[in-house]
């Protein structure tokens, strides 16, 4: 086959592949150019999940009459005019392809009325062939009509989905412009269906409802604001806490300068700051926005401007990173995991709490060590400590696992093991590599165990080292402990190094940690941690309720499950009708 041109439609057509992928394709960039023309509402309405109409009106300044041919010219745009302006981009849309890309596959209407002209102007395009302006009623703001996807290309046609799915994508859409924009209405119908109604939200107490529309009650009663500036670069937002993780990613929601993106390195430096915090598979929830200088960051990295490159990826991932990091590194008593009332079979009630973080005491210590600080009075009477935190004061122990104390706020109910097993994992990390955190023993602890686990022992001697231990191979299938991490000093040696020792063969809990050494820690954590059915005293029970509340992440446990929970006196009393 000779070279040749190929003719200008089929040019568009195949040009229209990068841009127009399916209905919400289109969706995005007709809300993208209303937005940019300073939109305060935008309507969208959909049939057929927008394969056969998609609508979208706007209030925003218009088009004038003699620029409306060349807003569907290829190329054409406002919103650019040197290589300058590209690499500072601060609007939606620049690369001027959206509407040629759109008309060479639908047939398209603009209907628009610039500010402060006496009438309106209209235009169609069907085919790539342009009609003659005529007149138009339409008020000021733009409307954009785009009918019968694809019907000039049926292959493509045949690549949409059903319509129940192609609706999904559009709608999740449509709630990302609405977390990015807070004070522009959004409505989208679909066949004369409202699915979303969000007004403008302009105040605090709009704008977190707005988000529970979008996101659910529970996100934004329970997720913890972050907030942090570093130079020209700020991140704010909810961050989920990790009990509240779900199955799947369809509740992050990213934005960088107000743009919605799916960026790899910010993903991945938002699930490193969830570290240590996770069940094994499960996704954080977040509404995060990253703000920093336009020139950054180049946002002409993806043809349907998903996605964008940083010019210091390294400074953007560790920001991200530690922000996320530290706002979730709260000891327990901040955010509450209230106890969710269809749980206590109480239908339709929903409360949140937030209770008071607090700082408080030494550094975080063995429960068994806390003991003797306390006299037998005290262990008797546990109203009388003198000083009880956000999560009050034990009363009891429930089947040798869990915890009751009472708080100003209700009843709070700890998991013994979980919540031991953060606080020893955090203090050991704190005393990773520290020689003065080591307890030499009087004589060595003999380990016999599996001749091929004492050779793979090897890949982890250096880390079980700088963890506090000093073992050695003595030969195949027999190790001598010769110090154990002074935190452990108490507890025999000899099955905690062996069920250390086949958690890591069997590279149990690797998934929520972030290094091998790492993972050692928390297998120790775990296995070192109170048993189910020890018997705790009162003072023993406190003394955890303590370490706690001083304890980064004490939230969840090494592998994320929760750890504690607050049943308020709300929920009291509705449990038993009080008050009605």
């Amino acid at each position: 086959m000779p070279i040749r041109l190929l003719p200008s439609a089929l040019v568009d057509q195949i040009a229209a592949g990068e841009v127009v992928e399916r209905p919400a394709s289109i969706v995005k960039e007709l809300v993208e150019n209303a937005l940019d023309a300073g939109a305060r509402s935008v309507d969208i309405d959909i049939e057929a999940g927008g394969a056969r109409l998609i609508r979208v009106l706007d209030d925003g300044q218009g088009i004038l009459a003699d620029e409306v041919p060349l807003a569907v010219q290829r190329h054409a745009t406002s919103k650019i005019g040197s290589l300058e302006d590209l690499a500072a981009i601060r609007s939606l849309g620049f690369r001027g392809e959206a509407l040629p890309s759109i008309d060479s596959v639908a047939r398209l209407r603009i209907a628009t009325r610039a500010l402060g002209v006496a009438q309106g102007s209209e235009i169609r395009v069907e085919g790539g062939v342009i009609s003659n302006i005529s007149p138009s009623p339409q008020p000021r703001g733009t409307l954009v009509e785009v009918r019968d996807l694809f019907y000039n290309v049926p292959a493509r046609r045949k690549f949409l989905r059903a319509e129940s799915t192609e609706l999904a994508h559009v709608a999740h859409l449509v709630e990302r412009f609405a977390l990015a924009r807070f004070d522009i209405a959004f409505r989208l119908r679909h066949e004369g269906r409202t699915l979303l109604d969000a007004p403008s939200a302009t105040i605090p107490d709009m704008q977190r409802a707005r988000i529970a529309l979008i996101m659910g009650d529970e996100f934004i009663a329970e997720s913890l604001p972050c907030e942090r500036c570093s130079g020209s670069v700020t991140l704010w937002g909810w961050l989920g806490q990790p009990h509240a993780a779900r199955a799947s990613s369809k509740q992050q929601f990213v934005y960088v300068n107000g743009r919605s993106v799916r960026d790899r390195i910010l993903n991945g430096a938002m699930r490193l700051g969830y570290r240590d915090t996770l069940y094994h598979g499960r996704q954080p929830t977040y509404l995060i926005y990253l703000e920093l200088d336009p020139e950054c960051v180049d946002v002409n990295a993806h043809p349907q401007k998903l996605e964008v490159r940083f010019r210091d990826i390294r400074r953007i991932h560790d920001f991200v990173n530690r922000t996320v990091y530290e706002a979730l590194g709260v000891g327990a008593g901040g955010a509450a995991p209230t106890a969710r009332a269809s749980t206590l079979g109480i239908g339709g009630l929903q409360v949140g709490f937030e209770l008071p973080a607090e700082t408080m005491g030494p550094a975080p210590a063995l429960v068994a060590d806390r003991a003797h600080e306390h006299s037998a009075h005290e262990r008797s009477t546990p109203e009388s400590l003198t000083s009880t935190g956000s999560l009050g004061f034990a009363l009891a122990q429930l089947h040798g696992t869990y915890i009751l104390a009472q708080s100003e706020a209700g009843l709070i109910l700890v998991d013994a093991h979980a919540a031991h097993e953060r606080v020893l994992y955090e203090r050991m990390k704190r005393d990773f590599g520290n020689a003065r955190a080591v307890q030499r023993l009087l004589e060595p602890h003999v380990v016999e165990v599996a001749a091929h686990e004492s050779e793979s022992f090897t890949a982890f001697a250096e880390d079980f080292a700088q963890a506090g231990f000093e073992i050695d191979v003595l030969w195949a299938g027999r190790l001598a402990v010769r110090a154990v991490p002074a935190l452990l000093a108490p507890l025999d040696p000899i099955p905690l190094v062996r069920e250390v020792l086949k958690d890591l063969r069997d590279d149990r809990g690797g998934h929520h940690l972030e290094s091998a050494a790492h993972v050692l820690l928390g297998n120790i954590a775990c296995r070192s941690a109170i048993r189910a059915n020890r018997k705790l005293s009162l003072t023993e029970m406190n003394a955890l309720l303590r370490d706690m509340e001083i304890t980064a992440r004490a939230g969840q446990c090494n592998h994320g499950r929760p750890t504690w929970t607050l049943l308020s006196l709300e929920q009291l009393d509705h449990l038993f009708l009080r008050g009605r």
